[in-house]
């Protein structure tokens, strides 16, 4: 029996990977992406741009999660 290593168990997801390496992150952020960000930016007191990409959005949500304490574990 051959061993496969299971993809979902690499070290290494999507979801970890520098959104500047992402092969989508120039297209439009995602409708989940600009719902958090919208709640994010009025929870912070920031202005909420609706033109950012994926990339985008995504440093903008890590930023706005440690400024309001979102996302803290």
């Amino acid at each position: 029996m051959t061993d496969h290593a299971n993809p979902k168990s690499e070290p290494f997801s999507n979801a970890e990977k520098d959104p500047d390496d992402w092969t989508t992150g120039d297209e439009k952020m995602t409708g989940a992406q600009a719902s958090y960000l919208k709640t994010l930016s009025e929870e912070a007191g920031e202005p909420f741009d609706d033109g950012l990409t994926k990339a985008e959005a995504s440093k903008a949500i890590d930023a706005l999660q440690e400024k309001t304490g979102r996302g803290v574990s």
